[in-house]
């Protein structure tokens, strides 16, 4: 295997960097950090796969069948690699990478590189030693090192919107999940870090900005006079960076919501009234099987305090069905709590098992018709109010941050402090600003409206 193209580009021609990126939207910032660390060493990142001198794949271990996904791409692309004799570079990185990577050596040899979560920083130092030892490299290492100490600046990012990655990790561990085993213990980010790349990115034009962690809310940093500062300090500094629109977050724990936090949503306009707030399930015996530790009753009161603080306040969540021993009396009692609290916008999914979790070896797994027929059943009702929470809109004002052209000439597109698409006719001049729209109509996926005469002539 020759991998001699694999050195410093200091002198040499630029490389095709392709990134192949699956899962949540820390995955989405992790890729776009990866491209800025080999942006120096002579990678240009290309859309096709086709060509490309190294192919990533940025991997999630969240979703049914991950790793068998993973294995599959792998298959594909290794037509690519051997076509190109030995010159291109593929290395697979994120949670299953850090969860399956002896596997991936076995089942894909042909793979050159491995990398956990946590150490996408030393991309330049593995593709110098694979080069240099022609043999496979594996880094999943959880390093004492911040690797956002040793992350170059990110690059101008591409459009109004941004993520920002402030957080790492998770303590809680839930049965179900294996984020604490692929992203390690929780860690927090340094308010000045933080700070800094939020400024870069208002100076490139970012007017939104999403604060990103495993589990955002239980962010807990080093202030700038080296105190220490909890979220909701971290929301407020942030919300008075001059050029900032508007403020999200996530993911977060119900556990980690005080209330500090829900005063922040009270009274930091910049932040969106949209919260996205896992509960997994309504049921109290499964929450404790999940070690959720909190009750329905104690969401269903977080959820009445969070509006209490900010009565346009409105809630997301992420639902499990099918855990192993739930029984229709949980799952009813699932849709007991959809129908009390009521959301704008959910994420719901079967259970499955994910190797090495408390979870995966338990009796009572759930027949998968069973898990197919409960899922269908929370989805028709979460969409239920997805569209009434949407139609309440139609004949009301609502200041859009207006993000890129429409498929349609003179349309703009942008979204609402909802996260909701809204389209109107106007000048692409007021994209990367934020305009009153009188909401017209709902859609099946979208709203549409006109702009306000007088904010339009301002």
């Amino acid at each position: 295997m020759s991998m001699a193209n694999l050195g410093s580009a200091s002198g040499l021609a630029r490389k095709r960097l392709h990134i192949i990126t699956w899962g949540c939207q820390m995955n989405a910032y992790d890729s776009g950090r990866m491209s800025d660390v080999l942006a120096p060493h002579g990678y240009d990142p290309v859309e096709s796969p086709d060509g490309a001198d190294l192919i990533i794949l940025n991997t999630c271990h969240i979703r049914d069948k991950a790793a068998e996904k993973v294995f599959s791409e792998l298959g594909r692309l290794r037509r690519l690699k051997d076509a190109s004799k030995g010159r291109m570079v593929l290395a697979v990185a994120g949670c299953v990478a850090q969860a399956e990577g002896a596997e991936i050596f076995a089942r894909a040899p042909y793979v050159d590189i491995v990398l956990g979560p946590q150490t996408y920083h030393r991309l330049p130092e593995m593709l110098a030693k694979a080069a240099r030892t022609g043999s496979a490299v594996f880094e999943a290492d959880f390093p004492a090192e911040d690797k956002f100490d040793h992350l170059p600046e990110q690059s101008t990012p591409k459009g109004v919107s941004a993520f920002l990655t402030v957080q790492e990790g998770c303590d809680k561990f839930c049965s179900f999940c294996v984020v604490p085993y692929t992203r390690g213990a929780e860690q927090s980010r340094s308010a000045i870090s933080v700070l800094n790349e939020a400024r870069r990115l208002i100076a490139q034009e970012v007017r939104e900005i999403t604060l990103l962690g495993q589990n955002v809310n239980a962010w807990r940093g080093e202030a700038p006079d080296g105190g220490l500062w909890a979220f909701k300090d971290l929301l407020r500094a942030v919300t008075e960076l001059p050029g900032l629109i508007r403020l999200r977050y996530s993911t977060s724990h119900p556990c980690d919501m005080d209330d500090g936090l829900i005063a922040a949503h009270r009274d930091l306009e910049k932040l969106a009234p949209f919260l996205h707030l896992p509960v997994q399930s309504g049921s109290d015996r499964i929450l404790a099987a999940m070690n959720r530790k909190h009750t329905s009753a104690e969401y269903r009161r977080l959820a009445d305090c969070l509006r209490a603080a900010r009565p346009d306040l409105a809630l997301s969540s992420d639902f499990i069905v099918g855990y192993p021993g739930e029984t229709d009396a949980d799952f009813d009692a699932t849709l007991r709590l959809v129908r009390d609290v009521g959301f704008a916008q959910a994420y719901s999914f079967k259970y499955s098992p994910r190797p090495g979790t408390p979870a995966a070896g338990v009796s009572g797994q759930i027949p998968e018709n069973e898990k197919d027929a409960r899922l269908q059943a929370l989805q028709a009702l979460l969409r239920r109010q997805q569209f009434r929470f949407n139609a309440g809109h139609v004949g009301s004002a609502m200041d859009i941050l207006f993000t890129g052209p429409g498929r349609h000439p003179g349309q703009i597109v942008g979204r609402s402090q909802y996260l909701q698409p809204i389209h109107v006719a106007g000048p692409a001049s007021i994209i990367g600003q934020e305009r009153t729209v009188r909401i017209r109509e709902v859609h099946a996926n979208s709203l549409s409206g006109t702009l306000e005469q007088e904010r339009q002539s301002a």
